[in-house]
Order: C-alpha cells, then structure tokens, then sequence
C-alpha cells in the first residue's frame, strides 16, 4: 500500500508562465512580465505540455494560440493562482496574530445603534486593531467583499457560493408625509394611485450587480444615496418610498400609506464572512457582537 501523499506535476510557476503568456499576449511579454528569459517562459510551458501528455498552445501564424484543451486548462489555472495568493495572504495575517484593521460592509438597513453598540464593545478587547465600516446599499456590500476591501458584510443579498447568517429581518413600511395626495384620497390606495407620484429610491452602491430593488416604476423618481436623505426628502412630502419602520417612527410628520396590498415588506440581512477558516480574532469577535447586539 503507497501512503505516500499525492504530489502535483506542475508546479504553480509553470501555471503561472501558461497564464502569463495568454495575459501578455506572447512569450516575449510574458518573459517580460514575470522578469524572466523568454527560454525559461517556453520550457515551462513545454514541460507542463509533456507532463501532461496534451498541447496548451497552437501556433496560427507568429502567435501562439490556445488549443480548446488550453482554454480549460487556462480557467481553471487562474482560479488555482487566484486561490494560492489568497492561502498566502491568509498565512501572512495569520502569522501576525491580531488583524491591524477589521472592515466591515454594512447595508445602511442594518440599525445603526447595533452596529455602534458592536464595535464599541470589540474595540474594548482589541484596542490596537482599527475598525473600518463601509457603509452601502444593495449590491455594494458584496462588492466590497469580494474585491478584499472588507473582512465581514452584512448584507440581504450574499454572493454566489457563500453562506450567510440572518442578523436582522427588517420591516419596510410604505410611508409618506402626512400632508402628501396620496393621503388625501381617503381611502385603499393601488398601484394606479402610487405610479401618479414620486417615488423616493435609495441608490444601489454597487457597480457590477446593480439592483432597483422596490422601485415599481412610478413616473417620477427621486434616487438618493444616503437613507437619511430619502427621510428628509419624505418630510418635506418630495414623494412616497417603503423606509424601515424603527426610520420613519423617529422622522417628524410621516404617515403609512393605506395601500390594498404591498404596504410592508421584510428585508432579511445576513452576516457573511469573506473567509472564515481564516478570520482572525477582532473579524471572529466583531462577529460575534453583532450577532448578539
């Protein structure tokens, strides 16, 4: 019986001479791009191709092309490069023991007392380590989670192959100003009635995976950034828009629509890790704060 443990043919420098040659353009570039001969970037891909029994590259012309077996190869070369980068800055931050910084990317749905009522509580445990909160909407914080800007998101949408845990289940009442028309007509209002008036929509932050969650397409639209924009703009009556309940009870002068359906809707915010076999201890506690706040 071998119990000896299995052991990769191709390096990761030869993985990374095949991804280089395609990135670049050529060997030439490629040598240039990774400060090396234009020799050694050809032997390692020449020895990936024996290794393997197969050709990564064709020749059409001058230019070096992938073969439809390369295409494959080079997909799935990236995400190993990808996912050894990230095991050595894991490694790295765990060998320094106590993260310097924990980021956290927030939903601006999330109540800002519990958010607070966290951090102080860790930053009391962790005095040295600076906590950074990036507040955003929608999409954003799975933007900044998965581009590394943040260790932690609390979010209602999780990206693809992360699990989440709920947080926070928030109520989104239908709301505008005591004064407004909608008001005034007195009686079980429809979507006739609201898309006649302005709806007021907080801006989705993110880029890649823009949302317009909630808007129903009214005629006119007020698009803020900030909830406490769109607060303001609903006391002085600029238009409609569904605000969290725990908002719009502390704001001067507003009033839930009477709507036959669709007054209120739930939002549920989970808390999500970007990595978390390899959290540190401030992401682990931060965590832990707010589940409990």
């Amino acid at each position: 019986m071998n119990n000896q443990p299995n052991k990769a043919k191709i390096t990761l420098e030869q993985w990374q001479a095949l991804i280089a040659v395609v990135d670049a353009g050529g060997y030439a570039q490629a040598a240039e791009a990774l400060n090396k001969s234009q020799s050694a970037v050809s032997y390692a891909i020449q020895k990936l191709e024996t290794q393997l029994s197969l050709r990564a590259f064709k020749l059409e012309g001058r230019k070096a092309v992938l073969t439809p077996v390369g295409k494959t190869l080079y997909k799935r070369a990236k995400h190993l490069l990808e996912d050894a980068l990230l095991l050595e800055d894991a490694g790295e931050k765990l060998a320094a023991g106590v993260e310097a910084q924990v980021s956290l990317a927030v939903d601006t749905l999330f109540p800002t007392d519990r958010l607070l009522a966290a951090i102080e509580a860790v930053s009391t445990e962790f005095p040295s380590t600076q906590f950074e909160c990036l507040e955003t909407t929608l999409s954003g914080p799975n933007e900044d989670l998965l581009s590394g800007k943040a260790n932690l998101a609390i979010t209602a949408y999780p990206p693809p192959g992360l699990l989440g845990e709920t947080i926070a289940d928030i109520e989104l009442r239908a709301v505008a100003a005591t004064r407004h028309p909608l008001h005034q007509l007195k009686r079980p209002l429809s979507w006739d009635d609201l898309r006649k008036h302005r709806q007021i929509v907080v801006r989705d932050t993110g880029i890649r995976d823009n949302r317009d969650a909630g808007w129903l397409g009214a005629e006119q639209r007020l698009t803020v950034t900030l909830g406490s924009t769109a607060i303001r703009a609903l006391e002085q009556g600029l238009g409609f828009a569904w605000a969290p309940c725990y908002y719009y009870q502390q704001a001067q002068g507003l009033k839930p629509l009477n709507l036959r359906e669709g007054s209120s809707r739930k939002v549920f915010l989970q808390l999500v890790y970007a990595d978390r076999d390899y959290a540190g201890p401030a992401t682990r506690a931060l965590a832990s704060a707010l589940m409990l706040s």
